[in-house]
């Protein structure tokens, strides 16, 4: 079994932060409790930063990874005072609801095998190849398709075994409209979604359960945020990108793949990262967001929450480098603080 670096439920841990000049050390016994909840994608760097964030200042953290439609559902009810979703709401909606979204990091979604006798990084995937082994068109690892995507590979007739999320995901919403995008097929009969009428497969809760019977599925095949692939060592197929080139997920793909958003026309921060021009990028890049109520700023959770995220944003490069993340450029870190309700 997979152990996953953060638990899936009641992520307690105690951070703090200044806003944006440091502050000093304030005691634990002076925290303040926050709620959040919400994307899985996210958890590591969320546990990563409070733990780092800890000694500057007294907020204490707790995070539920229960999946980005729960963490929406969640901030919406005022349950949190956080949600977390890899799915960013639309403009009308967050005006509706009353909450305020910004990204906070990047990372990349990668496809991940257990198919007997091939090595970690032999497999090579295009989209529309992955589109068929979700949609039920390609149903052995010997297809033919399969084949023509990795000439001397001697792939085996296993049966196909695909895994996806069982939880509302905003992974499997990532996933999904990359598949709608490269493959015409799967956008007309199956689309995007945080959920969808998957035809066939198992389903996992989570990055860490999808990640856990992938590895014990022979046959298998899922889709995980690269942090819970690489940190625990699966089997990840390169992948064929806009320009035609097979790479492998890095944080210098994932990078470049984040060149190409247009930050500034992005309808509340929320641009496309898929399938995006260079010759080394990562098809399959995401940004993360955080939603908090409007309505609650000027009180003692809504400043936590902002002293919390400041933190993050200014000093958490590092967290996110060591767990496979990308942070945002900088103009878009200051353009979120400047635009924080008031």
């Amino acid at each position: 079994m997979i152990k996953s670096r953060v638990p899936l439920f009641g992520l307690l841990v105690a951070t703090a932060l200044g806003t944006a000049v440091m502050t000093p050390f304030v005691s634990s016994a002076q925290a303040a409790d926050i709620t959040g909840a919400g994307s899985s994608f996210a958890a590591p760097i969320y546990g990563a930063w409070g733990m780092a964030a800890k000694s500057q200042a007294g907020v204490a953290v707790n995070y539920q990874s229960v999946g980005s439609s729960a963490g929406q559902d969640q901030v919406i009810a005022r349950t949190v005072d956080f949600g977390a979703s890899d799915k960013p709401m639309s403009g009308d909606r967050l005006a509706k609801e009353k909450l305020y979204q910004f990204p906070t990091v990047m990372s990349g979604i990668v496809v991940v095998a257990n198919v007997p006798g091939i090595a970690p990084g032999q497999l090579r995937l295009d989209g529309p190849t992955l589109a068929g082994l979700y949609d039920g068109e390609i149903t052995t690892w010997d297809d033919d398709r399969i084949k023509a995507l990795n000439p001397g590979l001697n792939l085996p007739d296993t049966d196909v075994a695909p895994i996806h999320r069982a939880d509302g995901s905003g992974t499997s919403y990532v996933f999904t409209s990359y598949l709608s995008q490269v493959s015409p097929t799967w956008k007309q009969k199956l689309g995007a979604g945080t959920s969808i009428a998957w035809p066939g497969g198992s389903g996992a809760r989570g990055n860490d359960g999808v990640a856990a019977m992938v590895r014990q599925t022979e046959g298998g095949v899922g889709y995980v945020e690269y942090s819970y692939a690489a940190q625990n060592h699966l089997n990840i197929a390169q992948m064929k990108n806009h320009s035609g080139a097979f790479v492998a997920p890095t944080l210098a793909s994932f990078a470049e793949a984040a060149k190409a958003a247009d930050w500034a026309h992005a309808d509340h921060y929320a641009v496309n990262l898929l399938d995006t021009d260079g010759a080394s990028s990562w098809p399959i890049v995401t940004a993360t967001f955080v939603l908090v109520p409007v309505d609650a700023a000027q009180k003692e959770s809504g400043k936590a929450v902002r002293n919390f995220f400041t933190w993050g944003l200014q000093h958490g490069d590092a967290d996110n480098a060591r767990l496979d993340y990308v942070g945002l450029p900088q103009n878009v870190k200051t353009d979120i603080l400047a635009n924080w309700p008031k």
